[in-house]
């Protein structure tokens, strides 16, 4: 009976020891918790919207194309609030995607406002060059319809309207030398007329 007793105070002794360290290390790990949350939710809020852009780019190519088409014709402050909207999005897509996988959520700082901030103003300007590119894209598939249609581009009408005003500028030319020839002809074709005459004369 001496042993069991014995042996449930060694085993207390243990337990309390094990509950002593764990919170010890709890403290420690709450410490380094706040030092890097703020790092951590900075690389989570990108990490989700690059999950938000994976997976509307498989649920809505199609639709994002038509999408870019409509807002390249639109002056660039829509382009602007779109993009902003657009980063709102793949946020909002990206933490629906890591809930399904990880069925946990991360909790949200609030003083990281400021830096959210430029990196919206890093993402809209990334989103401009992206429109400015599918802008590119979609003018060179009408030009290339054009083209088959027979339609002459903008350069190649410059190219002939260049071409016809030289050509006219050739034309005057011409027209003034055979004028100016045209009148020199004339006199010495009389000259020698009167060379003629004048010898049988004399």
């Amino acid at each position: 009976m001496a042993k069991k007793t014995a042996k449930k105070k060694v085993a207390k002794k243990k337990v309390a020891k094990k509950t002593a360290t764990r919170k010890t290390a709890s403290r420690k790990t709450s410490a380094r918790k706040t030092a890097t949350s703020q790092v951590q939710d900075y690389a989570h809020e990108i990490w989700l919207a690059g999950l938000g852009a994976f997976s509307m780019a498989q649920q809505e190519g199609n639709k994002l194309f038509e999408q870019g088409r409509k807002s390249v014709e639109e002056t660039s402050s829509k382009v602007i609030g779109e993009s902003n909207k657009l980063f709102d999005r793949l946020v909002k897509e990206g933490g629906k995607l890591e809930g399904r996988g990880r069925k946990m959520a991360s909790d949200t700082v609030s003083g990281v406002r400021g830096d959210v901030e430029s990196r919206v103003g890093k993402v809209r300007d990334s989103a401009q060059s992206n429109w400015d590119k599918l802008e590119k894209v979609f003018e060179q598939r009408v030009a290339r319809a054009l083209s088959r249609l027979g339609v002459p581009t903008s350069d190649e009408i410059k190219q002939l309207s260049d071409r016809v005003a030289e050509l006219n500028k050739q034309v005057r030319a011409l027209s003034e030398q055979q004028k100016k020839s045209g009148g020199a002809a004339k006199k010495t074709a009389s000259k020698p007329a009167d060379t003629k005459s004048g010898s049988t004369s004399a």
